[in-house]
């Protein structure tokens, strides 16, 4: 146990020295194991979870979500997600951050990433709302809030890292994450509707725009209704896997692509690329964090903390609030990806011993990494915003996401308390 709590202090020491937390995570792991075992067994576990994580069949389904969000990315989607919203919305007060909110919902359903919809939709929406007058606290925190949605409204990348970790349908957790998603996007709304009702010029009215030309906008989005309904119908109605709908996905965001003539060899080049580089970071965060685990896992703390949580006389919620406890703190210095990989070994065992539903737990934890995304000091979507909008400081982006922080703790604690929320769809998958 003590080992454990010393290679934690060590990891966070050495990454906040720069460097990357891939390489920290492996470094401290294969040591770690070498003083429990000798260096011989040391290298051989880091080499054959290596070896077993490339193979992985279960996770093909990572690269092939990233280049289907690619694909899109570069088909210039995100222009006409956020027209189609501001048609609907944005002649109310605070109505293009509404809009961009929404769209941030129906980009992450082909996207599966937060950073990539905080970068895209930014780029598109902060702009709109400078010209209209929107005060940069708010054009920002909800491009900020409105990219978290990325790794919750299905596809998502962190959801099959859990699923894998954990041994959890990924299908299932798909379906679990929608209705939250969508919980998400009410309260991200209300939000807006808080902040410009306590200050009317943070965000004023823009025209109204007529009833043909909102369908207009709204039919000008068939490429992302369809493929979330061909990828997660796909699965929730058992046509096949999620490896088989992330393979699909990625050629209909192909097709799509090709019908929008936007897709040219330097940008198919490009695409490529990218969907290379960013599985491979994904891929080096995961062999880093199965080889940390395997320490802390020799180490004992896994089983130290079970047994001292068990031996406490206090219920299974206080344990589960203890939990998002130390996920809230962690999101502080930690971002998303390590959060999952580092506390779901340790944590995970203890609450399968509670009787919680790991797919209820799963998407709680994914919410709260959320969390994560736009908090100080990392706050990880934050510095996308202020790093594409120099003259935005990190101060402006974190005073406007204070409501939304508010309503993800509202979105936990609703649930939290109903569970039925998250489990009603996967429960009538096939």
């Amino acid at each position: 146990m003590l080992a454990s709590i010393i290679g934690f202090l060590a990891l966070i020491g050495i990454s906040l020295a720069g460097v990357p937390m891939a390489f920290a995570m492996f470094a401290i792991g294969v040591v770690g194991f070498a003083l429990f075992k000798d260096w011989n067994a040391a290298f051989y576990m880091a080499g054959q979870i290596s070896y077993e994580t490339a193979q992985n069949y279960g996770l093909s389904v990572v690269p092939m979500f990233v280049l289907m969000g690619n694909l899109i990315n570069h088909s210039g989607l995100s222009k006409e997600l956020y027209a189609a919203a501001n048609a609907f919305l944005g002649h109310r007060r605070g109505g293009l951050a509404m809009a961009t909110i929404a769209a941030c919902g129906g980009f992450a359903a082909v996207c599966g990433s937060s950073v990539a919809t905080a970068a895209t939709l930014g780029k598109v929406a902060i702009p709109e709302m400078r010209r209209f007058g929107y005060a940069d606290s708010l054009a920002a925190g909800s491009v900020a809030a409105g990219g978290t949605l990325g790794i919750l409204i299905p596809p998502s990348v962190v959801m099959v890292i859990y699923g894998i970790l954990t041994s959890t349908d990924i299908g299932k957790l798909f379906a679990a994450g929608i209705l939250p998603g969508l919980l998400g996007i009410l309260l991200y709304m209300g939000a807006v509707k808080y902040t410009v009702w306590r200050d009317p010029d943070a965000g004023p009215p823009g025209p109204r725009v007529a009833w043909p030309a909102r369908w207009k906008a709204l039919a000008n989005v068939w490429a992302v209704a369809a493929l979330f309904i061909m990828v997660i119908g796909g699965i929730y109605l058992g046509v096949f896997t999620p490896t088989e709908a992330a393979g699909i996905g990625a050629f209909g965001a192909f097709i799509v692509a090709l019908l929008r003539r936007t897709l040219t060899l330097s940008i198919l080049l490009r695409v490529l690329a990218e969907t290379v580089r960013t599985s491979a970071v994904l891929f080096m965060v995961l062999i880093g964090g199965l080889v940390f685990s395997n320490f802390v896992n020799i180490a004992g703390m896994p089983d130290a903390i079970s047994r001292w949580v068990t031996g406490l006389e206090i219920s299974p919620a206080a344990v589960l609030l203890t939990i998002l406890g130390i996920y809230v703190l962690l999101g502080c210095v930690l971002e998303s990806m390590t959060m999952i990989l580092l506390t779901i070994p340790v944590f995970f065992p203890i609450v399968q011993k509670l009787g919680f539903d790991p797919v209820w737990f799963g998407i709680i934890v994914v919410v709260v990494t959320e969390v994560s995304l736009i908090t100080p000091p990392v706050g990880l979507n934050v510095f996308v915003i202020s790093g594409i909008f120099r003259d935005i400081g990190t101060a402006t982006v974190f005073r406007g996401i204070t409501p939304f922080l508010v309503a993800d703790i509202v979105r936990i604690a609703i649930l939290v308390l109903v569970p039925w929320i998250v489990l009603v769809l996967p429960s009538m998958m096939r």
